[in-house]
């Protein structure tokens, strides 16, 4: 599922530097690379098993954050007759580790990167996420290229995966595409990409998809103490991601096809996790029809909005309850993302994520009309519970960091009244619940008597306590 992100505009504050010590002591979070893991990456990072495909050709570019050095995809599109062809290539994590060895027992471990305010927790030693394995500007890499061809709607009519080698000719960021883009000076592929995505958007909204362009979070200082702003992704990064879902569509249908594979599943949502964000839409002032869909709602909220990128960031909870499901043979029966409104895999992003490594391989086989190799089939029943183990933990990790960013922007308020939203309430007498506050992106625990439901209310800040990570609440009316 999409995770909130929460930064800060300047250096972190001390005392919020503790708690997030704290956090990682609690949630196990791993520190530096073993030794011998650390060895081995430099080891490996010296002998890649290199394809003999080459599609250094190809003008590939990278467009990711300015500070990230761990790329995973490199993207190149042409025109291809009324259509498009859509070249998609991804850090092969393969060439350099194999099973069983070092590097690969740690990244078990470890699962997915994990992200806070003040510093990444990486997958794989930095000499090969950030070094020989990432996509960077002017080195050849060895990758996974997808090639995706799609028609004049948008539509994907064919796709290949193989290995090949490739040349990022510029690394570039989200800004500076965008700007280029509005500017009318974007290399054609780029204006290709937006062409693409557009298309990409009216199919996902036609089938009804959600993917959900979250906000990130940022805190900043003033003389009033600490404040929340969320930075609304620009058009470009929700093109760019309808390229990462188009190729984790293809990767599904070669699994469901060849009868093998990791599948993202998420089953549908119930209707109690409707109300609960129906009275989140209201605490923040915003109108969601009864006969509006999920994907209606969602596609209607513009995260420029501040209450509408709070919303956003609240939808994540759509994304609970997403796993995986590995098969051999059947096809299983629910084997549909929900919020995707289809069948999808995860394989864009290998250098971040564990299970990326295992489908991309059986891809590359199933495209080739190979076996998938042995080392493959015998470890995929692994996968979806180490994922699954991993996601907890990062979700753990998100929602403390979350919650201490919350205990902070009200610590100096204990005492004062705000007007919100009882989201929910959680005991048979209605004595208990959560409350969304209308001034702030926060919810909070709240106690009283007879909690209404999905009214407004006016509670009192009773708790909030940065080194717990609680914000509590009384109900006062």
């Amino acid at each position: 599922m999409p995770l909130q992100r929460v930064r800060f505009a300047e250096a972190v504050p001390e005392v919020f530097r503790a708690s997030l010590q704290d956090i990682r002591r609690e949630q196990e979070v791993p520190a530096e690379f073993p030794p011998e893991v650390t060895a081995a990456a430099l080891q490996a990072a010296q002998n890649a098993r290199l394809p003999e495909l080459d599609r250094t050709d190809l003008e590939f570019v990278t467009i990711d954050p300015p500070d990230s050095m761990d790329l995973d995809q490199a993207l190149y599109i042409e025109r291809s007759g009324d259509g498009f062809t859509v070249y998609y290539a991804i850090a092969d994590v393969a060439a350099f580790v194999q099973a069983g060895d070092p590097i690969d027992a740690e990244a078990r471990r470890r699962g997915e990167t994990l992200y806070a305010p003040d510093k990444r927790t990486p997958l794989h030693p930095p000499e090969l996420s950030e070094g020989a394995a990432s996509l960077l500007p002017d080195q050849v890499r060895p990758a996974v290229l997808w090639t995706i061809t799609v028609d004049a709607t948008g539509e994907m009519t064919g796709v290949t995966c193989e290995r090949a080698l490739v040349k990022s000719r510029a690394k570039l960021n989200y800004a500076g595409v965008q700007k280029d883009l509005d500017a009318g000076t974007a290399s054609e592929s780029l204006q290709l990409l937006r062409e693409v995505g557009k298309l990409r958007e009216q199919r996902e909204l036609e089938r009804g998809g959600v993917n959900l362009p979250i906000p990130d979070q940022e805190i900043v200082t003033s003389n009033h103490g600490w404040g929340l702003e969320f930075r609304a992704p620009l058009p470009v990064e929700g093109w760019n991601a309808q390229i990462s879902l188009l190729t984790g569509m293809a990767a599904a249908q070669l699994m469901t096809k060849g009868k093998i594979g990791i599948l993202r599943t998420l089953p549908e949502s119930h209707d109690d996790l409707r109300r609960k964000l129906g009275n989140t839409a209201k605490a923040l002032g915003i109108v969601w029809a009864d006969e509006a869909t999920y994907a209606e709602f969602i596609h209607g909220l513009d995260p420029k909005v501040p209450a509408h990128a709070a919303m956003l960031a609240a939808c994540t909870v759509l994304f609970r309850g997403a796993g995986y499901t590995a098969f051999d043979g059947q096809v299983p029966e629910r084997s549909g993302h929900a919020a995707m409104k289809a069948e999808y895999a995860h394989v864009t992003a290998p250098l971040r994520r564990l299970v990326d490594r295992w489908a991309g391989e059986i891809c590359v086989a199933l495209s080739a009309g190979v076996d998938v190799p042995a080392w493959v089939r015998e470890s995929m029943d692994e996968i979806p519970k180490i994922m699954d183990d991993a996601d907890r933990r990062a979700h753990a990790y998100e929602r403390s960091i979350v919650s201490m960013v919350e205990a902070g922007l009200v610590a100096d308020q204990v005492g004062a009244e705000f007007d919100g939203v009882i989201t929910d309430v959680d005991d048979k007498e209605n004595t208990r619940g959560i409350v969304a506050l209308t001034k702030f992106a926060i919810e909070g625990r709240v106690t009283g008597a007879a909690l209404p439901l999905g009214q407004q209310v006016r509670v009192k800040l009773v708790e909030a306590d940065i080194a717990k990570r609680t914000v509590a609440f009384e109900l006062v009316r």
